[in-house]
């Protein structure tokens, strides 16, 4: 089967931009073809620094031809219509139209339009240029004489030149016939800017891509990112130290160089004194090079791995030696920030926050520490933290952000703050909290368990949330700019891996008392609480615990004991795993749906317990028996929140339940019978909510 190479080969990709631009390339092709009718087998999309390029292979060498039969106007019908149909089809004249009969509507002109397919090289030359020129880059230019033309071509960077080939791969392969922007398509491209800048020839990508390797282009950002991790591993390894891995910038590197060739450099010993974080972020920032540490200690060492675009001749001393130089000059500016932060208490940072609006609806930094401070009080008793150690805490964990380090290096936060509080005596915990009420900030993130960070972290979650809700600031489909998803998610996470019992409403409500605006204050907090439930539901999914049990679980109302509805929703799953469990779910929608459409009929409900006295049957007897029976031991369980006894209890229901529906006839013709049963089954419904409502659980 024919394949496609396609290399669109520019001046420059920006690293940030390639991983999407080769995608948006794969997709818009591949797309095109199979618009085209053009199933193929398989298709990888490629970038470098300079080029994108693509490879689809096992395209059918011709369209289908495609017959399709077109329905026209009734046999009779007005001229204008007959006429409009001839346009339609191309049919010459009405009678070149076959006569199909409905029996209700009559006969009907028929057209059979055969339309036989291209060539796909054909196909491909009319759809590749209009990729070209709307492809979807975020920040695109005009260069050139023809830039003062309209229409002219909007890339990433000036366009150099466009190789398309098409063939199998027993042959020689066509270049497709187009230009763009006086830009022909053909089969040449060229290497690397330096080591190998002369133009190569290709046919397909095999070829190609050997050719690229040959003259110092490796194609592959996988394998780019595989040599550098490599090489930098080893270098490290040869000196003693092993190497700081960082996938982010592993990424954003491989996305700079066409040919990579890791080098070592150092620098000053006196920069160790700084945080290690500090160095590192210096180095990485500014320099795009990785860090080392000594594997004995743990602490960085003195050196820093760069990745060079280029083998040079002297085995890179002047690359090494000017990456030291800016480093040098970097750390000496990170060395000078950070002992200049060292001078000034924390605390005596705290005033300027008076001038820095947090949002205009919620008042200053100021005011928003004030309101986590008094939260943080009021929620240390529960979490088994230190109240004046929380209010300490809560008081300086935002201080850093006013710091000289934070200030260059903002991913910095909290963790500079731990830092400072240490360096002027802060208890630990205090200066712990520091970095740790920001987390946990994602679902691989770490959750504090330190009492004094939890009770911050919770107090700064809960006011972002509570505050942002009072302003109706709230997300709207994939829209989160406050990050509120994040923040009830963290909430979550921890209140139940600390197993804690804290009440969300409680919480939120102390949270509003201290906003400058507030609006209805019931309304908030059950909206809020909507919003942790489903926040809920997505973690406990993504744990394989199913969604519909926490609606089940919140259903009852005032459930807003998060850790208790985790264990609610665990042994409920457990018991609905169970024969029991899935019969009496059976049986109780049962019950729901009989209730539900005599409540329609009679335009009432069957609330109150049934009458005794109108029992005709055994079963229905022993069903009473059994509803009173679980409802003492659910209840009593459920009290002690041993909600796998509650569940255990349930399932003595299950055989009343099934031989009530086996031998009882509901809708009995006296009419107090009638509704005493409906009663009962109302009684059911009333027994099971004692642990969930069984009516929103699915199956």
């Amino acid at each position: 089967m024919p394949d496609l190479l396609l290399e669109l080969f520019s001046e420059e990709i920006p690293a940030r931009m390639q991983a999407k631009a080769a995608d948006d390339l794969r997709r818009m092709v591949t797309d095109k073809l199979v618009a085209e009718g053009l199933v193929y087998e398989g298709a990888k999309a490629f970038a470098t620094p300079r080029r994108l390029a693509l490879t689809v292979h096992g395209i059918p060498l011709r369209q289908s031809d495609l017959k399709e039969e077109r329905r026209g106007p009734r046999v009779g019908g007005p001229d204008a219509a007959i006429q409009g149909f001839l346009k339609a089809t191309g049919l010459a004249r009405i009678e070149d139209a076959k006569i199909q009969s409905d029996p209700k509507k009559g006969d009907f002109y028929i057209a059979l339009i055969e339309k036989p397919g291209r060539a796909t090289i054909d196909v491909l030359a009319e759809i590749l240029p209009v990729i070209i020129r709307t492809f979807p880059w975020p920040k695109s230019m005009r260069w050139g004489a023809r830039s003062a033309k309209s229409g002219s071509l909007s890339w990433v960077r000036p366009l150099h030149s466009i190789i398309a080939t098409f063939g199998p791969e027993t042959e020689e392969p066509d270049v497709v016939g187009f230009s763009v922007d006086g830009i022909e398509a053909g089969q040449t491209t060229f290497g690397h800017r330096f080591m190998a800048p002369a133009a190569i020839s290709v046919r397909r990508f095999e070829d190609y891509e050997a050719k690229l390797k040959a003259a110092k282009v490796v194609l592959d950002p996988q394998a780019r990112k595989d040599i550098i991790l490599a090489d930098a591993k080893q270098l490290a390894f040869a000196q003693g130290f092993e190497l700081v891995e960082d996938q982010v910038l592993l990424d954003e590197v491989a996305g700079l160089v066409e040919w990579p060739v890791a080098l070592m450099g150092s620098f000053d010993e006196e920069f160790l004194s700084i945080p290690d974080e500090v160095i590192r972020a210096t180095i990485r920032n500014n320099q795009k090079c990785f860090v080392v540490r000594d594997p004995k200690t743990g602490k960085l060492a003195n050196k820093f791995i760069l990745t060079a675009n280029i083998e040079a001749t002297d085995g890179g001393k002047v690359i090494v030696a000017g990456n030291e130089r800016v480093i040098r000059a970097r750390l000496s500016d990170a060395k000078f920030f950070y002992e200049t932060d060292l001078k000034t208490k924390l605390e005596s940072r705290l005033p300027k926050f008076d001038q820095i609006v947090f949002h205009e609806k919620l008042g200053t930094q100021a005011a928003r520490i004030k309101r986590i401070e008094r939260l943080a009080a009021e929620i240390a008793p529960l979490v088994g933290a230190d109240v004046e150690k929380a209010k300490r805490a809560a008081h300086l964990a935002k201080a850093d952000l006013l710091t000289e380090v934070v200030g260059e290096f903002p991913e910095l936060q909290g963790l500079m703050g731990k830092y400072y509080a240490q360096a002027q005596g802060e208890d630990a915990s205090v200066a712990a909290a520091s970095e740790e009420h920001y987390k946990p900030q994602g679902p691989a993130d770490r959750v504090p368990n330190d009492p004094v960070s939890v009770a911050v972290a919770l107090a700064d979650k809960i006011d972002t949330l509570v505050g942002f809700w009072a302003i109706d600031e709230k997300p709207t489909g994939s829209k989160d700019p406050y990050a509120l998803r994040r923040a009830a998610l963290g909430a979550i996470r921890l209140i139940v891996d600390n197993t804690l019992r804290l009440p969300i409403l409680n919480a939120a409500k102390s949270a509003m008392a201290g906003l400058p605006e507030k609006g209805d204050d019931q309304k908030l907090a059950s909206d809020l609480l909507s919003f942790f439930a489903d926040r809920l539901k997505v973690q406990l999914r993504d744990q394989g615990a199913r969604h519909d049990l926490v609606d089940a679980v919140f259903s009852l109302g005032g459930q807003d004991d998060l850790l208790l509805v985790v264990r609610r929703v665990e042994a409920l799953g457990a018991f609905l795993d169970t024969d029991d469990g899935k019969n009496l779910l059976a049986g109780t929608k049962r019950a729901s749906n009989i209730l539900a459409i005599e409540e329609k009929k009679d335009k009432r409900t069957f609330d109150g317990a049934p009458d005794a006295g109108l029992y005709q049957l055994p079963e229905e007897k022993a069903l009473a028996k059994a509803i009173d029976q679980v409802k003492s031991e659910a209840g009593a369980a459920v009290a002690k929140e041993d909600f796998a006894t509650a569940m255990s209890a349930m399932a003595k229901l299950r055989p009343a339940v099934d031989a009530f529906f086996d031998k009882v006839k509901v809708n009995a013709d006296e009419p107090a019978v009638r509704e005493n049963r409906l009663r009962l089954l109302n009684e059911i419904r009333v027994a099971t909510r004692a642990v969930a409502d069984f009516s929103k659980i699915e199956g």
